[in-house]
């Protein structure tokens, strides 16, 4: 027999004991903002919760709404969002906010779909919590749950659409349908304090008794997981140059592609192959230095890929021009800069 989703009314109550304070959520007696939402939504995929919390306030301070955001040049919110990783979400969400600036905010579905760089997840988040529409958005803590409470076997993320799916049925029920805004932040709180993936509350729990997967001792084993492929490594080697006064060369990557538009420190490219030392230098942005190796070596990891980065120094003795660069104090070029870049400073003990 299938198993059937529990009453939505025992979570709202639990929720309403144990709701978590959070900088982007509205107070009992008035709506989340639809900016905040959709800003924090943005910044929580594939970054927790704790690193996010004062990043989210200093980014609001920068851009208080929709229309600063979308008024700020690129360079500006690069810089604002360097070390959240990921960094095509803040050019979607900067293209995201030139188009809501010039419209306003959609309240459905469709019409935050139709925005540049909203996908369906952020969709169903932005209208369910910021415009309480009967919908269920499935984030990784919500397929989690489910997959618990359905007892679904099939590992992700070929179960994604079926987990979605089922989700969604909640909102067959009044409890659910009253208060789509809070349930959706319900559902997100205890996957993230009671559904954890490892070592779950179930004691705690106010779906306990209606979980399929514990009732069957198997909850900790879902949802299952299709093994990862191994990640194939790429090698950069990068050109830390200062001048007399203490200052770095750094250029901007080009706009699209990987790490777009952000503050780098020049180098090669990332390639499969180990770079040889005769070879890399070729890619040095300033001809006939004496380029001295870092100790060590810096190593990040992408999605797709692990990279890794040797870092040689060189000092100038005077100002020099560097057509296509630029001179920064080393701390202010960290503060703009990617992760990766932080990693490769490390090996000079910068940051």
């Amino acid at each position: 027999m299938t198993p059937s989703l529990p009453d939505p009314a025992l979570l709202l109550a639990w929720y309403d004991r144990h709701r978590r304070v959070l900088p982007w959520r509205g107070d009992d007696a008035s709506r989340p903002d639809p900016y905040r939402v959709w800003l924090s939504e943005v910044m929580l995929q594939q970054t927790t919760v704790a690193a996010v919390g004062p990043r989210y306030t200093r980014f609001l301070a920068r851009f208080p709404d929709v229309q600063a955001l979308a008024a700020a040049g690129w360079e500006e919110v690069a810089e604002e969002w360097a070390g959240l990783g990921y960094y095509a979400r803040a050019r979607n969400l900067h293209a995201g906010a030139k188009a809501l600036a010039a419209q306003g905010f959609p309240r459905t579905v469709e019409g935050l779909r139709a925005i540049p760089g909203i996908g369906p997840y952020t969709a169903s988040a932005v209208a369910a919590i910021a415009f309480g529409q009967p919908v269920v958005p499935a984030d990784g803590n919500v397929e989690r749950v489910v997959a618990r409470l359905m007892r679904e076997e099939t590992p992700l993320p070929a179960a994604k659409p079926r987990l979605t799916a089922l989700a969604q049925g909640f909102m067959a029920h009044a409890a659910a349908r009253a208060r789509p805004s809070d349930f959706a932040q319900a559902l997100f709180d205890l996957g993230a304090t009671i559904c954890t993936p490892r070592n779950p509350a179930c004691a705690l729990c106010p779906f306990r008794d209606g979980c399929s997967a514990r009732a069957a001792g198997v909850q900790a084993e879902l949802p299952r997981k299709t093994p990862k492929r191994a990640r194939p490594t790429r090698h950069g080697v990068h050109f830390l140059l200062f001048d007399d006064a203490g200052a770095i060369l750094v250029r901007r990557r080009p706009p699209k592609g990987l790490l777009g538009g952000m503050l780098e420190i020049p180098g090669t490219p990332w390639r499969a192959t180990a770079w040889a030392a005769a070879e890399a230098l070729d890619h040095a942005p300033l001809p006939g230095l004496a380029w001295l190796p870092s100790p060590g070596e810096a190593r990040h990891g992408f999605t797709h890929f692990e990279l890794r980065m040797t870092l040689l120094t060189a000092r100038l003795p005077g100002p020099t021009e560097a057509p296509g660069f630029a001179w920064m104090d080393p701390q202010a070029a960290r503060a703009a800069m990617p992760s990766a870049m932080h990693r490769l400073l490390a090996l000079e003990a910068i940051g």
